[in-house]
């Protein structure tokens, strides 16, 4: 089969690494790809986000199948455009997508059907949104209603706090027209966890719980990032958990999508508050969340093109997805200044070193004009490493990371120890 996979992150990275391991993958594209994708699959300069681009290299190079990593192609209808096309597409319809897309429709969308998440309101205007901090006091979660790289979330500490964070999203536009609808909500208490899962429309197959660590600091401090690491699993995700999760928020959600006319085939990430009073939804994305796709792919015992096409086809049930008896830990190494501003172009050494212990997925790396290779992004590595127990796991991916280098690198150093 010839395969596409839209993106260029370190997400896309870990499924094109994943892919080339199967069988039935004869050739891998990656658009755009980036420098550590070129090592597994032919990078094709088309931006992510050029639908009728994406689509017409697609039908022009004949290719078999097309997995959509990222959430805006997916929101601005990829999938949709790909099978209006004749090519099989991996990720859901804008219409699904909507989950991601649009906060204040996730928010509805539980209230509606029951799903437990934090008590909330949406709001349009900004002396409302005020007024409202202003009544409920703090500490309160401030949201942007659309896409934000994973930015757009601010839990404030004060009123203040609160109060500014509205401003900025709702009058200064720092998230541009995704922070025109702002949800507030109750701040949560409790470990965060993950959960991706595989499903049709019908049949949803969870992953291994995961843990992402947003902040940029250790202690978890300093501002929301798209994520400075991860582990897999995390021990506060009881079997037990597990079990209400699948029967009061998992299949709940897909059977709630499917009555709405919004059928979702792809992978569901759930980001999830284990509070006091049950497990609650803290948030939907419509994809593979990064960096917790690095990790929990590095788990996966199956083939992931069955599982791409099983998805696709509506034979979920019929596949026996298996999982390593192993933990994983992801340690990124980010820009310094990172997620505000920081600068590019650093050349990059060690990444031989490291990756005779772990695996190295790149994220924001381009290749320079003698073939070295440089940082191009926030966040530009993660350092994967699985073994038979998480601070093995840990241990190894640290041990990895240290032989890496790079002018300004930063990097959390309690990855698996923060919660």
């Amino acid at each position: 089969m010839k395969v596409l996979v839209v993106g260029g992150g370190g997400r896309e990275h870990a499924i094109c690494w994943k892919l080339a391991q199967s069988p039935k993958v004869t050739e891998l594209y990656c658009a755009p790809g980036n420098a550590g994708i070129a090592h597994v699959a032919q990078c094709v300069d088309v931006k992510a986000t050029d639908v009728d681009g994406m689509v017409a290299w697609a039908r022009d190079n004949a290719m078999d199948f097309v997995m959509v990593a990222p959430d805006d192609p997916l929101a601005l209808g990829m999938v949709d455009a790909m099978e209006a096309a004749g090519i099989p597409a991996f990720g859901p319809r804008a219409n699904a997508a909507i989950l991601e897309a649009s906060k204040a429709f996730s928010k509805e969308l539980m209230k509606k059907y029951h799903i437990p998440t934090a008590k909330y309101q949406t709001f349009t205007e900004l002396d409302k949104a005020l007024a409202y901090i202003e009544a409920q006091g703090a500490p309160i979660v401030v949201k942007v209603d659309g896409l934000a790289l994973g930015k757009g979330v601010v839990v404030a500490a004060t009123v203040d706090e609160a109060k500014q964070a509205a401003r900025e999203m709702m009058a200064d536009h720092k998230f541009g027209a995704s922070g025109s609808t702002v949800v507030i909500e109750e701040c949560m208490t409790g470990p965060e966890v993950t959960v991706l899962a595989f499903t049709d429309g019908k049949t949803v197959v969870p992953m291994p719980a995961s843990q992402d660590h947003k902040r940029a600091y250790d202690g978890n401090r300093g501002p929301n990032t798209g994520g400075m690491g991860a582990i897999s699993p995390p021990p506060q995700y009881t079997p037990e958990i597990a079990r209400r999760c699948m029967e009061e928020i998992f299949q709940p959600t897909i059977d709630a999508l499917r009555a709405e006319g919004r059928p979702f085939q792809g992978v569901l990430y759930f980001g999830l508050m284990l509070t006091p009073d049950g497990p609650k939804v803290v948030e939907y994305n419509a994809r593979f969340g990064d960096p917790e796709c690095q990790v929990v792919l590095s788990l996966l015992d199956t083939d992931l093109m069955d599982i791409l096409q099983a998805c696709v086809e509506g034979t979920l049930d019929r596949l026996d997805i298996r999982w390593k008896n192993e933990a994983g830990c992801i340690v990124v190494l980010a820009s310094g200044g990172y997620p505000l501003d920081y600068q590019k172009g650093y050349p990059i050494s060690g990444l031989e070193e490291a990756g005779k212990a772990a695996t190295v997925f790149h994220a924001g790396t381009k290749l320079g004009p003698d073939g070295e290779y440089l940082t191009n992004g926030g966040r530009v590595l993660g350092v994967t490493a699985t073994a038979p127990t998480l601070d093995e796991a840990i241990a190894a991916a640290y041990d990895a990371a240290r032989h890496i280098s790079f002018q300004d690198l930063h990097m959390r150093t309690d990855i698996g120890h923060a919660f």
